[in-house]
C-alpha cells in the first residue's frame, strides 16, 4: 500500500438529507447512512475506507449534525473524538469546511485539507488516489483546486466546470485554470457541452491549504471567516467551545462553498481544476440510483431492500423495499417505488427530480412526522 500524502488531512462533511431519495432518506436517516449500491457498507463507511489510504485514518474529520454523532460513531469506530465537529443546526458547506479548515489551520499551520462529500459513490482506486495527489500538489502551489469528473453523458443534474488554460505546477501535470462555474443545464446545452470536451461534471470536491482558503472566505465573506476563525479557537477547550458554539453559530451565513470561495477563486484565476477519470455518482435522485444498481443495463428492475418482496413482469426501473409487503410489477416500464412502513412513493425515472418538491409540499402542509 502507499503512504499517505504528507501534509494531507480529509474532511467528509456528512450533513443534508437527501431531499430527492425521500422517503427512504429522512432527517433522522440521511442518505449518507444508506446502504445504496448493495456493498453492504453505508456511503459514509464506504467515503471513509476511501479516504482513510490517502491521509491516514487520525487524519479524516468529520462535520455533521449533533443528532447524527451515534449514527456516524457508530459506522466509524476508528473515527477519533477530537475529529468529529457537530453542527447545532445546518448552515450549509461553506461554515462546516470553513470551521474544519479553521479548527485544523490551528492545530497544524500549513496544512492541505480535502472534502469530499459523504454521500457520493466512486469507483476506481488508482485514478481517485491519483487526482487527488495532483489536487494536493496545486494546493501547495497556493491554487484553490477541484476534481471535475469527465462527462459520460449530457447530464442535465449537474453543475459543470468550464475548464481554461493549463497551469504548469510541478506534480499537478494535469491542472487547468478553472474559467467559469456553470448550473445545470438543459439537455441542448449539456449535448453541446459534451461534445466541446471543455466542461466537467462539478462534484464538490475542494482541496486547498486551509490558511489559503480562509484567506480567499475573508475576502468574500469576512463576517462569516471571523465566526469560523473565533469558533475555532474555542473549539478545542470543551469548557469554551460549547458557549462559543450557542453564541456564534446560529448567525453564521448559509451559503454553499462554489459561491462563497470557488467561483470569487476563479475569477481571480486562483482555482485549478483535475480531470477525475475515476467513475463518480452522487447519487442525487432515484433514476441515478437505478442506474447505478442495473450498471446501465437497461430493460431491467434494480430491487433494494434486505427482505425485499418483488414480483416483476415485463417492468423495468427501481423497487426499494422497506416494509414486508408483496410489490408486484406488470408492463411497467422506469418505474419508481418506494416503500416504506409510513410512506409511499411512486413515480418514474423521468421525473424523480420533482421528489424534492413533495418534500417541501409535506412540509408545508404540516406532515414533519414522515420527513
Amino acid at each position: 500500500m502507499q503512504a499517505p500524502i504528507d501534509r494531507f488531512y480529509s474532511v467528509i462533511p456528512a450533513g443534508g438529507v437527501g431531499s430527492r431519495l425521500w422517503p427512504l432518506s429522512r432527517a433522522d436517516a440521511p442518505k449518507f447512512l444508506h446502504d445504496l449500491t448493495g456493498s453492504g457498507q453505508t456511503l459514509l463507511r464506504d467515503t471513509w475506507d476511501r479516504l482513510a489510504p490517502l491521509s491516514g485514518e487520525q487524519r479524516i474529520m468529520v462535520v455533521t449534525g449533533r443528532a447524527h454523532r451515534a449514527a456516524v460513531e457508530a459506522q466509524l469506530p476508528e473515527l477519533s473524538d477530537e475529529n468529529i465537529v457537530l453542527e447545532s443546526e445546518p448552515r450549509d458547506s461553506t461554515a462546516a469546511i470553513g470551521l474544519a479548515a479553521a479548527i485544523l489551520e490551528r492545530r497544524e499551520p500549513g496544512v492541505i485539507i480535502g472534502s469530499f462529500a459523504a454521500d457520493h459513490v466512486i469507483s476506481g482506486s488508482v485514478l481517485f488516489r491519483a487526482a487527488v495527489a495532483e489536487a494536493v500538489a496545486a494546493a501547495d502551489a497556493g491554487y484553490i483546486a477541484t476534481i471535475g469528473i469527465t462527462p459520460t453523458e449530457p447530464a442535465v443534474g449537474f453543475g459543470y466546470i468550464e475548464c481554461g488554460e493549463p497551469l504548469a505546477i510541478e506534480g499537478a501535470e494535469h491542472a487547468e485554470a478553472v474559467s467559469s462555474f456553470v448550473e445545470k443545464p438543459d439537455l441542448e446545452t449539456a449535448k453541446r457541452y459534451l461534445a466541446g470536451g471543455r466542461h466537467l461534471w462539478n462534484a464538490g470536491m475542494f482541496i486547498a491549504r486551509a490558511d489559503r482558503l480562509l484567506a480567499e472566505l475573508a475576502r468574500t465573506k469576512p463576517e462569516l471567516h471571523a465566526g469560523l476563525v473565533e469558533l475555532a479557537e474555542a473549539w478545542d477547550d470543551p469548557a469554551t467551545r460549547g458557549p462559543a458554539v450557542d453564541r456564534i453559530w446560529p448567525g453564521l451565513e448559509k451559503i454553499a462553498i462554489d459561491y462563497s470561495v470557488a467561483e470569487p477563486a476563479a475569477a481571480a484565476g486562483r482555482l485549478a481544476v483535475i480531470r477525475g477519470h475515476f467513475q463518480w455518482d452522487d447519487v442525487g435522485d432515484f433514476a441515478s440510483l437505478a442506474k447505478l444498481n442495473t450498471a446501465g443495463r437497461s430493460g431491467e428492475l434494480a430491487i433494494l431492500g434486505e427482505n425485499a418482496r418483488v414480483l416483476s413482469d415485463a417492468s423495468s426501473g427501481i423497487v426499494v423495499s422497506r416494509s414486508d409487503r408483496v410489490i408486484s410489477l406488470i408492463g411497467v416500464r422506469d418505474i419508481v417505488v418506494v416503500d416504506t412502513p409510513d410512506a409511499l412513493l411512486v413515480t418514474t425515472s423521468e421525473h424523480a427530480q420533482r421528489v424534492k418538491a413533495v418534500v417541501d409540499a409535506l412540509r408545508l402542509g404540516g406532515s414533519s412526522d414522515v420527513l
